[in-house]
């Protein structure tokens, strides 16, 4: 995977972790599990995201060692059901630490490489 695609990979990361806190602001666990339209909005945007995040390459992995690459992908492998106490408990635990903690590294590599988000060439 060319440097490209590994941004705008990371752009789509950031982008739907954005959505992701947005829809969620204000809400404790127990709102947002009651609001059928924002859990299923806030389970599309941190499926997308998960899956974003298994796409990046081991190399650019290396590059950003504090993200939970590791966390995301077992939360890929959670949030595979539609409903379930799993769910709902990986639902939650994304929504409260995993995607605010992973948009604050974001900010800091773009502000520390940010040739990892320019949409050039190698």
């Amino acid at each position: 995977m060319n440097r490209i695609a590994t941004s705008a990979l990371l752009g789509l990361i950031e982008q739907s972790g954005l959505a992701v806190v947005t829809l969620a602001e204000g809400l404790d666990e127990a709102d947002l599990r009651r609001s059928r339209l924002t859990r299923a909005e806030v389970l599309r945007h941190l499926r997308l995201l998960a899956r974003s995040t298994i796409s990046v390459t081991p190399s650019a992995r290396e590059e950003m060692p504090e993200l939970d690459w590791d966390g995301w992908r077992r939360l890929s492998l959670q949030l595979q059901a539609d409903t379930g106490e799993d769910v709902e408990e990986a639902l939650w635990f994304a929504v409260s630490s995993l995607v605010p903690a992973t948009l604050l590294w974001l900010r800091v590599y773009r502000q520390g490489q940010p040739a990892l988000f320019l949409m050039s060439p190698d």
